[in-house]
């Protein structure tokens, strides 16, 4: 499809394009012959206002901002770099999984600049962004565990190189961002829910309400959070009417019961890669995705991985929310091992990571994309 050969021994320049949700995201980097990266612009448009009266993403109302947004956002990453198409080695866009109005929109306009510029395509698939993520800002190289949780996917993977992911546990139900945003929902918080919860926590005493950490000691390493959801609602409908120290109480409770699952459910998963995939001398373990800046999980992700031995990596909080130096940084590691996708490539509302894993039964539209 490109007359450019591929250029995968010198430095690569990639425009990469994130459309999958409510951010209108375009980036500019760099990949290195060593394998660093170096991000020459990372431009995100949000679009909390629009959703926040629904208290959650609209797909119709994100499409449409993208449609309105995304040549803007181009035009500013580009000036930002100072680069011109001229100087870009591939175009990268999210192809899924997502709202696929939106994914349209952002794979359609990387394909008809591909097109017109004779450029590669490379589609991404947006949760390889996230997982390739700390390749880009700490220089981490596989094998490494990866926690990936936000507001649709919450997962453990092992990823043992570009394209080379396997799944070792999924939610079977809802995500973790999710469930925060729902239990912002409820309590009558803002949106989105996760930065609300975390705020009202602060001030909150997490031993008043006594909530089930769910799953806690099973030997699978999946998660499960909608029978969470369901005890905060029972203990928030006893306390009504609720003063604002019962939220207080009932987030810091939460947040509690919450992570509390999650070093349970990693803990497990360590012990499945001693067996599966042993290494000799300290493992890599990456956190990614919006959740990732919840500064009380990454507390108590530091004192784990100290108790366990693990070199823990995070990625700054700008790089672990939806963007597209992420998605660039995604393409550019598949373009340098000569990946170069058709323009006929379909966008995919559902796109797994480790395609050959069997879904987990009784899983929610969160779990099916696991």
């Amino acid at each position: 499809m490109s007359n450019k050969p591929l250029k995968v021994l010198g430095p690569i320049k990639i425009l990469g394009i994130e459309t999958s949700c409510d951010e209108t995201a375009a980036s500019i980097i760099v990949r290195h012959p060593d394998g660093s990266g170096e991000i020459l612009s990372n431009i995100v448009r949000t679009q909390l206002e629009e959703h926040a009266a629904f208290g959650g993403v609209v797909p119709e109302i994100a499409a449409r901002a993208h449609c309105e947004a995304l040549d803007k956002i181009i035009k500013a990453a580009m000036l930002e770099a100072n680069c011109e198409f001229k100087d870009l080695d591939a175009i990268g866009a999210s192809s899924g999984p997502g709202l696929i109005g939106g994914l349209l929109v952002g794979t359609m306009t990387a394909k008809a600049i591909a097109s017109v510029h004779k450029l590669p395509y490379i589609a991404v698939n947006h949760l390889a962004g996230h997982a390739l993520t700390a390749g880009l800002t700490d220089q981490t190289k596989p094998p490494y565990l990866l926690l990936l949780v936000s507001g649709g996917h919450t997962q453990l993977l092992w990823i043992e190189g570009v394209g080379n992911y396997t799944r070792i546990g999924s939610t079977i139900d809802d995500a973790l961002g999710e469930a925060f945003d729902k239990t912002a929902k409820l309590l009558g918080l803002g949106y989105p829910g996760g930065p609300e919860v975390e705020k009202w926590a602060k001030d909150g005493d997490e031993t008043r309400f006594k909530l089930p950490s769910p799953l806690k000691g099973r030997k699978e390493p999946n998660f499960s959070f909608s029978g969470l959801k369901t005890a905060l609602r029972q203990q928030a409908e006893k306390a009504q009417p609720l003063s604002d120290q019962d939220i207080h109480d009932l987030c810091a409770s939460f947040q509690k019961a919450l992570i509390t699952s999650v070093m349970d459910r990693v803990n497990m998963a360590l012990l499945q890669l001693d067996d599966r995939f042993p290494i000799n001398g300290k493992r890599q373990f990456v956190v990614a995705g919006g959740v990732a800046a919840n500064q009380k999980l990454k507390s108590e992700l530091e004192k784990f991985s100290e108790t366990h031995n693990l070199t823990l990596i995070v990625p700054p909080p700008a790089l672990c929310t939806d963007n597209a130096a992420m998605i660039a940084w995604a393409a550019a590691e598949q373009f340098a091992t000569g990946q170069n996708d058709p323009l006929s490539t379909p966008v995919r509302s559902r796109w797994p990571l480790d395609e050959s894993a069997k879904p987990i039964l009784g899983s929610g539209k969160a779990g099916s994309k696991a």
